[in-house]
């Protein structure tokens, strides 16, 4: 295993210990409130509560017991008033915080209704409104205190509750069935909102940290190539230099005799500089020490390079090429990309991780597309996950398999990066009798193939003319 794995294992590790449990970042954040957005939320309730009563009671000639609604009305416009004072708009809430000013709305909100038929009003829908927020932006222990909160409270209306206003001199009996009717058709509506919400919420969440990590294996993957980048344009430029330098010690080495006191230093001095030139050659083979924005590698090797940290750990790891059909027998070009060198270093990876004793990897082209197919002879991808491959944190370390088990978090980033290159992904098991899994990346040729390629099939055309 050498520093490549090395460093790719450590950087997976790192992601799947600290990502998951998210309590400083998305997680941290999804549980808390703007104070700001809840007094904004509360002062168009106001608004909209006010215009209503008043429509009602002088528009519709309704008769309302007003005084009694406004007072309800006011209590919201007095705490929003209180809390700009008392507190910065911009301050986050912290959870309990929050559930407290939502449970204030529900209750409100309840009373309102409550004053103006109960389970009667057809507004009796809005006490989904404070629900829905807290299932949208605090924990679930929240959101199921303040559901049961309106769920408790609408229970009560047909006790409590004025009735429905009308027209004065005609009164409106609906059957208590209606009523009923009414308050299971809030109960499910609550139930539904709430879960979804919640389940929307912590899938939106997921999806970040899913996403974050595959940036900072992406921003890890440019760095190291820009920093062999940097070792190759170093070795080049102090090449000149260190010649220059060894050139002039030897010669002086030989001007002067071995009883001269300065003759063990110039000696040293060329030793040194043999030794620097030998650190700036192997600067200069390293796979890793190339220009991005000009690496051009055949196909074969990119494939080589993404299988070479696997090899020898206990399984046969095989890399072979081959032309598809029209395709020419000339391996093609294609830009070197780090996205691409770490997914397929991930899917191969994983395929070592679950072998019984075989993987294979299989580079091909044709004339419109590059494809890529890792296999092993493990035991597959479990039927219940096959659905979700693709999904960050579709598994837990130590159930049976995603591929084996273990590798939402991985196969994702690998994923979104062959997607961000133009590239897609299929998977699927092996036919049966034969087992294990088969992953395979396909890109168009104009997403991947380089430059240099295109000039030398375009120099190649001439040259055929």
């Amino acid at each position: 295993m050498d520093d490549t794995h090395a460093s790719r294992e450590g950087i997976e590790q790192a992601l799947y210990s600290l990502l998951p449990t998210g309590l400083a970042g998305v997680d941290a954040a999804r549980g808390r409130a703007r104070l700001r957005t809840l007094v904004t939320l509360r002062w168009l309730a106001v608004a909209g509560q006010t215009a209503a009563v008043l429509f009602v009671q002088f528009g519709l000639g309704f008769d309302l017991p007003l005084a009694l609604c406004l007072t309800v009305i006011a209590a919201s416009a007095w705490l929003n008033v209180f809390l700009s004072f008392a507190m910065r708009d911009q301050v986050l809430l912290k959870g309990w915080e929050a559930a407290l000013q939502l449970t204030f709305d529900t209750v409100q909100l309840a009373l309102l209704i409550g004053l103006t038929g109960g389970l009667s009003n057809p507004f009796l829908l809005f006490l989904l409104a404070p629900v829905t927020v807290a299932a949208t932006s605090l924990r679930p222990r929240y959101s199921a205190i303040i559901a049961m909160v309106a769920i408790a409270l609408a229970a009560l209306m047909p006790v409590l509750a004025f009735d429905l206003p009308w027209r004065p001199g005609d009164s409106l009996d609906l059957p208590p069935l209606f009523e009923w009717g009414h308050f299971a058709a809030f109960l499910l509506g609550i139930l539904f909102f709430a879960i979804s919400s919640v389940r929307l919420s912590e899938d939106e969440a997921r999806l970040v940290r899913a996403m974050d990590a595959a940036s900072v294996v992406m921003a890890r993957e440019q760095k190291l190539s820009a920093l062999g980048a940097m070792s190759a344009m170093t070795a080049h430029e102090l090449g000149t230099p260190l010649a220059t330098i060894h050139l002039v010690a030897k010669e002086l080495a030989r001007d002067f005799e071995e009883t001269n006191p300065y003759f063990d230093d110039i000696r040293l001095i060329a030793e040194q500089a043999d030794r620097c030139r030998d650190i700036l050659g192997q600067l200069s083979r390293s796979r890793e020490a190339q220009d991005i924005v000009h690496a051009n590698m055949p196909l074969s090797s990119l494939v080589e390079e993404a299988a070479a940290p696997f090899k020898g750990l206990g399984v046969a790891l095989n890399v072979t090429w081959s032309a598809g059909e029209n395709g020419e027998a000339r391996v093609p070009l294609i830009r070197r990309s780090p996205e691409v060198l770490h997914a397929l270093g991930a899917f191969i990876e994983n395929a070592v991780s679950f072998a019984d004793s075989q993987v294979k990897t299989v580079a091909s082209w044709t004339d419109k597309q590059f494809m890529v197919t890792v296999s092993d002879d493990g035991p597959g991808f479990a039927p219940d996950v096959m659905p979700k491959l693709g999904e960050p944190y579709v598994s837990q370390r130590g159930e049976a398999h995603l591929h084996g088990g273990d590798m939402g978090l991985g196969f994702f980033i690998a994923k979104t990066l062959i997607e961000r290159t133009g590239g897609r992904i299929a998977t699927r098991n092996r036919t049966p009798p034969r087992n294990g899994a088969i992953v395979q990346a396909v890109w168009p040729r104009k997403a991947l193939e380089s430059l240099e390629s295109d000039r030398m099939q375009i120099n190649s055309s001439s040259l055929e003319t």
